[in-house]
């Protein structure tokens, strides 16, 4: 009925082990958005120079227009990129440390079970009812925690949809936006 030290080591370990994977997973993903802002910071600054230069050689007010037009709607993609991507990076961390966590949990629910068990056979007679209520008690708190991981993997799964959809529609008003003032200028001239 009682842990053995050698059972208390081995649980020690798997906890270690546990902490070790998750800061495994956060320091991977922490590089990949070290090496995509890096990436950003050198495509903006590429991106800046060859548009100073762009200005520089304008000649008049409609060249301007037309080269603002040109410029908005390849910013606003490698922006729509980058957030992109710093979501997939932030949603591929967050998926893989909930599937360590719930697979810990599953184990501890194991052990908390079985100890469960143990404990009602050497029990004394009538400790079955405070048995019951432990183990219903524990049956409520999965039950509870699974119904909130759904509950939250559907806003997560509505909030994408919704990223997704504001994210075309930015896109495509500066799309438009950009063709718009292309047009204006056209006949402006």
């Amino acid at each position: 009925m009682y842990a053995t030290p050698e059972q208390f080591a081995a649980t020690n370990k798997a906890y270690v082990e546990t902490l070790l994977t998750i800061a495994n997973t956060s320091f991977v993903s922490a590089e990949k958005l070290a090496t995509l802002n890096l990436n950003a910071a050198r495509a903006v600054l590429e991106d800046g120079v060859a548009n100073a230069k762009s200005l520089l050689a304008v000649k008049d007010a409609q060249e301007l227009v037309n080269l603002q037009a040109s410029l908005a709607q390849p910013s606003v993609e490698k922006l729509v990129a980058y957030s992109r991507h710093v979501y997939d990076i932030a949603h591929q961390a967050q998926q893989e440390i909930a599937g360590i966590l719930e697979s810990q949990l599953a184990e501890i629910n194991k052990n908390v079970a079985s100890a469960l068990d143990k404990a009602a056979k050497s029990a004394p007679a009538g400790s079955d009812v405070a048995v019951a209520a432990v183990k219903s008690a524990l049956a409520a708190a999965n039950s509870a925690y699974d119904s909130m991981n759904k509950a939250a993997k559907q806003v997560a799964e509505i909030a994408e949809a919704n990223v997704a959809a504001a994210t075309n529609a930015t896109v495509k008003a500066v799309g438009a936006s950009a063709s718009a003032a292309s047009k204006t200028s056209k006949k402006v001239a």
